[in-house]
């Protein structure tokens, strides 16, 4: 699916889909480890400084917004459940098949909490690039299919939004020090990319957190 808000109809059903998924019984030995969020963002800073990358005045701007992001990310109570779900529904792991949602990528599924899950599902598929045109009907449309397949929603909150943050906090981080390793690695993105990236993060996270209460208010 292109990066652009879904019909609603097609989101409902996302959020069925989802419902429906949260009720198998699938045994699931893989524990995620539970770290704390990288607090090293001056020190990144400073090396990107030392090492030229073009957009370490960027980064060297935002290390304290950087910081109150991965606070955040720790201090937020995730209110559960926990759930065994997809963990990565984007509209580029989306195909519409006859008007309706299939499900791609799954390499990422996992354990995570619900709000999460749902939180970042119906955002990420009720925008396009950015946040100036978030589509609240598309959101919702998520949630009221979810309830209607008899899922139970968790109470709302910034834990809704916290997945999708901390994972873009950490795919930042993730790039910056690719970039400045400065060799191109044999798996993953090539240095080109992961700059884009590095570049996206650096706008578009301290957009997004500055946004929460926007977000919160209306999205309820």
């Amino acid at each position: 699916m292109p990066e652009a808000p879904v019909p609603v109809a097609y989101a409902y059903e996302i959020g069925e889909i989802l419902a429906r998924i949260h009720t198998l019984d699938v045994a699931w030995t893989r524990v995620p480890v539970e770290e704390p969020t990288p607090r090293d963002w001056p020190e990144l800073a400073t090396r990107a400084a030392a090492t030229g990358q073009p957009w370490a005045g960027e980064l060297a701007s935002e290390v304290e917004t950087f910081l109150a992001i991965a606070h955040f990310v720790d201090a937020c109570e995730r209110p559960g459940p926990v759930v065994l779900t997809h963990r990565d529904i984007q509209p580029w792991n989306l195909l519409a098949r006859q008007g309706r949602p299939v499900l791609l990528d799954w390499e990422l599924s996992g354990m995570l909490d619900l709000s999460g899950e749902l939180g970042s599902t119906a955002l990420s598929i009720a925008k396009g690039p950015g946040f100036d045109d978030v589509r609240p009907a598309v959101f919702h449309a998520v949630r009221e299919g979810y309830a209607a397949a008899g899922g139970a929603l968790p109470p709302w909150g910034p834990s809704w939004f916290v997945f999708m943050i901390g994972g873009w906090l950490g795919h930042t981080r993730w790039n910056i020090l690719r970039c400045l390793a400065g060799v191109e690695a044999s798996t993953g993105p090539d240095l080109a990319l992961s700059h884009e990236s590095v570049r996206d993060g650096l706008r578009g996270l301290p957009d997004l957190f500055g946004r929460l209460p926007e977000l919160e208010a209306l999205l309820r």
